[in-house]
């Protein structure tokens, strides 16, 4: 979410768990293995992207709507699934990729506070793609990747992070961006981290709070995940 700090020093954005929920899951056709998760997540609606529908019917998981070209469905496929007509929502236009086509429709529908499964997309491609998608709607909606234990989120705001000790903190730029931290082992000022000379991965925490001033830029932030919490986002008045 937009919250536009930038430049601002005295506005910061409080970034906690514990009191807000994903209202909706997106499962993209990539590389995931973490079905277990809808268990920790009980009745949340599910939207599968074209070929994740498959891999989640395949494994006893009913999504609430499957959404893309379809290119990854053959007739035998939706013949052969228990599937309502309906809800296999076919948009064929090839200006956008299916991650695209997905939080489209899912904003459309009122979602805002997505949780993210499968963003690896298989081919390299097809990955830094996805990842260009989700900082375009990032400004948008409030979207959080899950891999792995951990949660990726896109920001250009200030914040400050409810951490812990020794929380492994991963700050990669989105091209570049000029940062000043707090609490964290390797601190920057007004430093810049820049892809293809300088990036920010496997940084840690040092204390139970974690601020991280953006002077210029966009980060992705990668922390451990809080499932089932989402992220709550507070804009705050620097004291």
């Amino acid at each position: 979410m937009n919250f536009s700090t930038e430049n601002d020093e005295s506005c910061f954005v409080e970034i906690s768990f514990g009191n807000k929920h994903f209202d909706a899951i997106i499962f993209l056709n990539g590389e995931f293995d973490e079905f277990e998760i809808i268990h920790k997540i009980p009745k949340i609606p599910i939207f599968a992207a074209d070929g994740a529908g498959l891999s989640l019917l395949n494994n006893g998981i009913m999504p609430n709507y499957i959404i893309g070209d379809l290119d990854s469905f053959r007739i035998d496929d939706i013949m052969a699934i228990d599937f309502p007509p309906d809800r296999l929502i076919k948009i064929e236009e090839q200006e956008t990729n299916d991650f695209e086509k997905v939080l489209k429709f899912v904003l459309e529908k009122g979602y805002k506070h997505i949780l993210i499964i499968g963003i690896h997309g298989g081919l390299y491609e097809h990955s830094l793609n996805n990842w260009s998608v989700l900082s375009r709607y990032s400004k948008l909606m409030d979207l959080t990747i899950y891999d792995k234990g951990r949660y990726g989120i896109c920001i250009d705001y200030s914040f400050r992070l409810n951490s812990y000790q020794n929380e492994i903190i991963s700050l990669i730029p989105m091209n570049k961006a000029i940062l000043t931290t707090n609490n964290l082992f390797w601190k920057l000022e007004a430093e810049p981290l820049e892809l293809g000379k300088r990036e920010g991965a496997r940084n840690r925490s040092i204390a139970d709070n974690v601020s991280i001033q953006i002077h210029f830029g966009e980060i992705f932030l990668f922390i451990d995940e809080r499932l089932p919490f989402a992220p709550e986002y507070i804009k705050q008045l620097n004291k």
